[in-house]
């Protein structure tokens, strides 16, 4: 099934977005994966995902970010609790200005997640209803997780 539903979703997206919407799509530990590019991550495709007969991935799971040096990238986990199905979506995105459409207008779990992920990695989710940060102070320089995040750690106690 899960291969049945990863060659609906790049059938749909390429419906929404034209032929070269998908970056990449693979099953990634037997479950649907698809990679875009930050201009195809929008409001449209949200409620696609969302909203779709066929998909209705109703629960957002989980929401995280990496950074690759060369990119940064923000994983979307989503689950079906009406077909039972799961579906990863990452999104590229560059490291020089990143940012990723909100998913938070769609899926109200995408607060707290896509909040950390701007607080510890600095990538702007606009359509965010309250995007500032969660875990550290406001005056908070830089962004812990980084790859070029510059620490003191013999001050932090870490050397």
């Amino acid at each position: 099934m899960s291969q049945e539903l990863l060659d609906l979703i790049v059938e749909k997206f390429n419906t929404l977005h034209g032929e070269e919407s998908i970056v990449e799509s693979k099953l990634n530990f037997g479950k649907p994966m698809v990679i875009l590019g930050t201009e195809k991550w929008d409001l449209a495709t949200a409620k696609l995902l969302h909203d779709d007969e066929q998909l209705q991935f109703d629960f957002l799971t989980c929401v995280t970010g990496v950074d690759y040096e060369e990119h940064m990238e923000v994983i979307y986990n989503f689950y079906s609790t009406t077909l039972d199905q799961y579906l990863y979506v990452k999104v590229n995105t560059s490291r020089e200005e990143p940012t990723v459409m909100s998913a938070e207008p769609i899926w109200k779990s995408a607060d707290y997640m896509e909040r950390e992920t701007f607080d510890l990695l600095g990538i702007d989710f606009p359509g965010h209803w309250r995007l500032k940060r969660i875990l550290l102070e406001d005056d908070w320089e830089g962004y812990p997780l980084r790859k070029d995040y510059i620490t003191d750690k013999k001050a932090l106690g870490l050397d």
